[in-house]
């Protein structure tokens, strides 16, 4: 009998350069989500599903999209650590992915949908040399596309690396070394959406090239899902009803108030006080109705105040007069202060203020012990430069409390990292884990790139050797598609991010940039706009680098006096065990001796090894340590030893740390001693030796007392004598005349 297949699975496939590709496959996992798929590539697969309540909840005015981006250890053949051992809360990695997921997706969904939206992704299988994170968008869009749920997409995110020189998309992890550029580019079909990543000072024409090569490949994506929903009869979506729209209250609430709005847009005041006007304005309006009335008016009102008037008026207001909200031309950086120093206990510390936006910097210096681990599914390994963003309400005038990390604090600090991360020193040109933190302690306008500005001046002022300084700039535009007019807004505000076409971050020095998040709210954005915007974004970035500069141009040559100190020593692979000792018995004891702090690591050059200390005094103590440790001890140099035992022969003495050699009776002075105890000698004592031999078969030493003492006047070298009744023995002693023996002869039986 033949078997009954039990799903229907549809797959599609994407040809990738050299000979990959990647397949979509729908119908056979998670059928009962509104939308599910797997990607797959290699042997990386990702589980993509998509559900939408039937309805929107009462009074929601906004597109209630979450979006979840989740590892599985199982993917990678591995289990969690920690006492649970199951996976936990998502990880910065994680919460990076889901972001860069929903930025592409939320523009997408139609204005007027307000069902809640949950996109969730599992990474299912993991190929260790290939990075899923680059599959993500793809699978939630393509999940979508399966779906019946209303969405302007589809959409499709890839990697792009320049690898010697060579753009290369989705490059695997073994790649990645060689490449000077790093971005996630998403899009749709016709325009990009997001751009996010890193570089290593390339020029705008590089980055640019990068995103045109990048748009050429979502393309291919994009027809695939497009094929895919039309093949399942999904291109027709469900439809739904989430506005009741008053169109006389619209026109009434624009006539009257159209004017008065743009005369205090124009009126050039502050962000308060221009939005206590805007604010008195809208109440003046909503008085002329009854508390009954207002019930089903009040949020109409509101909804057609902002998105009709003040969103109008300050856009014409920047495309007919080229005039901002704060009174700025379009190209003009807000008024900038800087100070160092600022805070005197800490190691290093900045404020950096432009305009209404500040950023509160401090840098702290730790060993390797206090480096960031981490230990993900497909990340193992430490960090030893951190970058940590905190953004409190009492930063905007909130009144509420600070309620943990939120998603927005870790993506803005990752891209401040990034920023900042190819020109701080690690490795060997650094011996300290550097910890930068930021505090927003006002916000108008880019509070991240505040933050590359207040950490670049923190880093220097702690005596970091900053390869060069780093400096970050928000862009905007504003455009009108009706008339083709668009302006490019340098250092934007909080106001204009949130009514703009485009929000466009751009970090670099002086020679090229080094980290970039765009975010397109417009269609049909030319390369001619965005070639505009990097090049006016390059010339305010120089402009914040001069301010920079004029307060602190290179880092303090020395760390601060309070900082800790750390001395670094490579001693050869095979001495690591010795210093380590069993148990870590031998560097424990270093360590609460000397009150230092000591981390070895093993490289290709040998052991590394970094003293932390808090004064040169303890770090002296354990280097004299450590060197004494992995000396070769030599014949004919003078040692000063310590007597660890005594025996009846003799006493053994410690000459270099770990290292004990036995001071015969003989050897200790000139005039003959019966006794150990006739020499005085007791344990603990201090004695000046000579190493006079090493036994070529034991690699015993052989110490002297006797050698470095003066020799008594008339000193003659006693003969040797035979023992009394005893023949003179031939060949020495028994060692030698072993030695002179003949071999046994093997004799047959």
């Amino acid at each position: 009998m033949e078997e009954k297949k039990l799903y229907n699975a549809v797959q599609k496939f994407i040809p990738l350069s050299g000979g990959r590709e990647i397949m979509i496959e729908t119908g056979k996992l998670a059928k009962q989500a509104d939308g599910s798929v797997v990607v797959k590539q290699g042997d990386t697969m990702l589980l993509a599903t998509v559900v939408a309540a039937k309805d929107a909840k009462e009074g929601t005015d906004f597109m209630p999209l979450q979006v979840d981006y989740k590892e599985k250890f199982a993917a990678a053949g591995r289990i969690p650590g920690g006492f649970m051992k199951r996976e936990g809360k998502a990880s910065d990695n994680e919460v990076l992915v889901a972001r860069l997921i929903d930025r592409a997706l939320r523009p997408l969904f139609p204005a007027d949908y307000h069902a809640e939206v949950y996109v969730t992704v599992n990474l299912i299988s993991a190929d260790k040399d290939i990075q899923a994170d680059a599959l993500a968008g793809l699978a939630a869009s393509a999940a979508l596309a399966v779906s019946d749920i209303p969405f302007g997409g589809p959409i499709s995110e890839v990697r792009v690396a320049r690898i010697n020189g060579e753009y290369v998309i989705n490059p695997t992890f073994s790649q990645m070394p060689d490449a000077d550029l790093d971005i996630m580019v998403g899009g749709t079909i016709d325009n990009i959406l997001m751009v996010e990543g890193e570089m290593k000072e390339v020029s705008e024409e590089v980055m640019l090239g990068a995103i045109k090569f990048a748009h050429e490949e979502i393309k291919k994506h994009c027809a695939v899902q497009i094929e895919l929903s039309k093949e399942l009869g999904k291109d027709v979506k469900r439809t739904y009803c989430h506005e009741t729209n008053d169109e006389e209250l619209r026109q009434l609430i624009i006539s009257e108030l159209y004017d008065k709005a743009y005369a205090i847009a124009t009126s050039g005041t502050s962000k308060h006080e221009r939005s206590d006007a805007f604010d008195a304005l809208e109440a003046e309006f909503a008085s002329r109705y009854s508390e009954e009335e207002l019930e089903e008016k009040a949020p109409l009102i509101h909804k057609y105040f902002h998105d009709d008037v003040l969103k109008k008026a300050m856009r014409n207001m920047i495309l007919d007069e080229g005039k901002r909200l704060d009174g700025r031309r379009t190209d003009e950086i807000r008024p900038i202060w800087c100070e160092v120093g600022y805070l005197p206990a800490a190691h290093g510390s900045a404020i950096f203020t432009r305009g209404e936006t500040q950023s509160l910097s401090t840098v702290t210096l730790g060993t390797k012990l206090d480096e960031k681990q981490y230990d993900e599914v497909l990340f193992q390994g430490s960090e030893q430069f951190v970058l940590h963003y905190n953004f409190p309400p009492f930063s905007t005038g909130e009144a509420k409390a600070a309620r943990g990390l939120s998603r927005r604090e870790i993506g803005h600090g990752h891209l401040a990292w990034r920023a900042l991360k190819p020109m701080v020193p690690v490795g060997e040109e650094n011996p300290y884990a550097v910890r930068v933190v930021s505090d927003i302690l006002e916000s108008n306008g880019s509070s991240s790139m505040a933050t590359v500005c207040a950490g670049t001046l923190a880093l220097m002022d702690a005596g970091v050797k900053l390869k060069k300084p780093v400096s970050g700039i928000a862009m905007g535009l504003i455009s009108d598609t009706a008339t083709g007019r668009w302006a490019v807004l340098s250092d934007i505000l909080g106001d204009e991010d949130h009514l703009g076409d485009m929000d466009f971050k751009v970090t670099g020095t002086r020679d090229g940039i080094t980290a970039t998040q765009m975010d397109i709210k417009v269609d049909g954005l030319s390369y001619e706009v965005l070639a505009k915007a990097l090049e006016q974004a390059r010339v305010g970035r120089l402009h914040i680098l001069d301010k920079i500069t004029e307060c602190i141009a290179e880092p303090r040559e020395d760390y601060k006096p309070f900082v800790p100190r750390i001395e670094q020593i490579i001693i050869p692979k095979d001495m690591i065990g010795a210093v380590i000792g069993p148990g870590g018995k031998v560097v424990q004891d270093i360590q609460k001796t000397t009150n230092t702090t000591i981390t070895i690591s093993e490289t290709e050059i040998g052991g590394v090894v970094d003293i932390f200390g808090v004064d040169k005094a303890a770090i002296d103590a354990a280097m004299a340590r450590i060197k004494g440790i992995i000396a070769v001890p030599e014949v004919g140099e003078v040692y000063d030893g310590t007597i660890k035992s005594i025996v009846s022969f003799g006493a053994f003495v410690e000459i270099l740390p770990g290292k004990e050699a036995l001071l015969h009776i003989s050897e200790i002075d000139y005039k003959r001693f019966e006794t150990m105890e006739e020499t005085g000698l007791k344990e603990g004592d201090r004695i000046e030796v000579k190493l006079i031999g090493v036994d070529s078969k034991t690699g015993k030493l052989k110490l002297s007392h006797k050698a470095v003492l003066p020799k008594p006047e008339g000193w003659v070298e006693p003969d040797r004598k035979p023992r009394e009744g005893r023949p003179e023995r031939r060949g020495g002693d028994r060692g030698e005349r072993r030695g002179d023996r003949k071999p046994r002869q093997n004799h047959e039986k």
